[in-house]
Formats: structure tokens, sequence, C-alpha cells
């Protein structure tokens, strides 16, 4: 590991190629670059997660954690290759004061070149990810609606500012259950009459399984609010015969159950984000039928005709800050003095 101490972009990149030459690495063996966005907090939590994704995708990972926007601007990095995080060439890179809201331009040069770029906020996702340089530049953007105030709202935020090659990490958190709902179907092509989703009313992954359901089988499920459970805790499908499926969440395993035959035990595991994390990075193309579940979810048609494309809209906090300064101190109906 090399640690570079109030150091610029320029040294970064001198030193990550020197580190890669002393340890045999090779761009050409990348599959991608991935950039997460991280506050301090969660920077261990993040790199323990890029380790368990790195290990499946090879990927030059830059980690960048904003802090102190007030204070000087100041980059601090640490270079690792072939060392504590894997087989990931890592670069983490804590920015502060104004150079934190401009991440890009010690970023741009560090890209592993002719590979996808996939941005990864491990933190509340953005309103607006056209806010975010980092989200602009890059072919593939994850987010965790999950890490936000309100999952549900944020969700929701993410359909209205949706564009191709968008996910959310509340989607593949569904994966196992949308395999276990849809393999009901193996055996039978009876119509899905209805649906009832039962789970606590701020949980995203429900929200986003009433919308897949919505989607796939032109019905209107029934979100059934509990407090028994801290997450999804069952999906009933009603079928035009009168038969029932039933998928119930128990301690790491799921209860699938059918009308006329005996139930049965399947796995359900919780994973952990880097397994999470590393799914998504199996496919760098838009995910068309996360589209329609997040469009039929928020209320919201045709959000894979929307440009993949987005422009850049700077926004600077400290400006919007301030703004709202002068409006608290001038009060309703007046101006600052």
């Amino acid at each position: 590991m090399i640690g570079l101490w109030d150091t610029t972009g320029t040294e970064v990149v001198k030193a990550l190629a020197a580190e890669r030459r002393s340890a045999g690495g090779v761009a050409s063996g990348l599959a991608l670059t991935l950039v997460a966005v991280v506050e301090e907090k969660q920077v261990r939590e993040a790199e323990a997660a890029a380790t368990i994704a790195a290990s499946a995708h090879p990927c030059r990972l830059l980690i960048v954690v904003r802090s102190d926007l007030e204070g000087r601007s100041r980059l601090d990095a640490e270079i690792v290759v072939g060392g504590r995080l894997g087989p990931a060439e890592a670069v983490v890179m804590r920015m502060y004061g104004r150079l934190a809201l401009h991440a890009e331009s010690v970023v741009m040069p560090l890209l592993a070149p002719d590979v996808p770029v996939v941005t990864w906020w491990h933190s509340a996702p953005p309103d607006m990810i056209a806010n975010d340089f980092l989200g602009v530049v890059a072919d593939r953007r994850i987010t965790d609606s999950k890490l936000a105030a309100d999952p549900v709202a944020a969700l929701k935020q993410r359909a209205v500012d949706y564009a191709p090659g968008d996910t959310d990490l509340t989607w593949t958190r569904i994966t196992l259950w949308r395999t276990l709902v849809a393999g009901a179907f193996d055996s039978t092509e009876e119509r899905v009459t209805g649906a009832t989703v039962v789970a606590p009313s701020n949980d995203p992954t429900a929200a986003l399984m009433v919308g897949w359901l919505k989607s796939r089988l032109g019905i209107d499920p029934v979100w059934e609010h509990t407090d028994r459970a801290p997450r999804m805790h069952s999906v009933q499908l009603e079928c035009a015969n009168g038969d029932c499926v039933t998928v119930t969440r128990e301690e790491g395993t799921a209860l699938f159950s059918r009308t006329g035959q005996e139930p049965r035990y399947m796995p359900l595991p919780k994973r952990p984000v880097g397994d999470e994390l590393a799914e998504e990075l199996r496919r760098l193309d838009p995910d068309q039928i996360y589209g329609e579940a997040l469009g039929a979810m928020a209320g919201i048609k045709d959000l894979d005709h929307k440009p993949a494309a987005r422009v850049h809209v700077w926004k600077d906090p400290a400006l919007a800050r301030r703004a709202g300064d002068d409006a608290a101190m001038a009060g309703p109906g007046g101006s600052a003095a």
C-alpha cells in the first residue's frame, strides 16, 4: 500500500502506474472501472463489498470519499494493488474542501482504458444523478435506496430521475424472491388474478416487488402493511382456478406453498452487499425489466424510452445552502437586507 497525503491527481496517476509495474498488474485484464462514492463512516463497508465483487469481476476500484466541504482543498490517497482489497487495482481518495465538488478532475485520469465505467453510491442516493459528474460519465449507475432516510420515496425518485443504465440494489435484493415466484409457473399456465405482498410500509423491496408483479402480470397487487417483520414477509398469488401460491420468508429460508401440494422449504439467504454488487456487475447493458418494474411502481410509463445519456447539471451545495439561509433571514414575504 502506498499512502500519499496532501497530494495531487498527477501524483496519484504516477504512483498507481509505478505500483502496477512492480505488482505485475495489466490493464488489459480489467473488466471495468468501479467508482464507489461513499461517506467516511462507510469506507470499510464499501471496501469489503468491493473486494467480494472484484473477485468475480477484475476491476480498477476508485473509492471517492467526500469530506469537509467547507475546509481547505486537499487530496489524500491510498493505492493498493493486489493487497487487502483482493485482486483489484484500488485507489482510495479522500477529498476535502472545494475539491470534493470536482472529484472528476482526479478520477477521470484514473479510469482504466477501453472498459466500461460503473458508478456505485454506497450512501443515500442523489436526488438527481446528473448533478454528479461521476454518474454522468458512467455506463451503469448503481444506487441503494435502502440507505436513504425514506427508502420508498427515494426509490420513487429513482423513477423520476431514471435513465437506461440505472439500477438499484433494492432490485437485486428481490432476485431470489422473483425466482421463487416465477418458478411456481413452471408446471401451470393458470392466469394470476390477484396478488398480496405483506411487508412494512417503508420497505423498498416490497414496493419494487409490487411494481414487478404489476408490470409482468398486468394486475394491481395489494400491499398489506405489517410490523411483524423488519422487511418483506410474504408474497401470495391468487390464480383463476382458485389455487393459491404463497412464498413466506423464514430464517434463511422461504416456505413455498401451493394449493393441493405439500409445502416445501427453499433457500432464501440474506446476502452480503458484495454479492449483490457482484450480481449487478454481471450485466453492463440497461436492465429493461427493472425499468418496467420501477415505472409500474412509481406510475411512470415508458422509462426505457428515455434518453440513456445525461448532461451534467452543476449544483453547488454551498450556493444552495446560502440561498436557504437568505430565505430564512428574510422570513415569509420579506427580503434579506
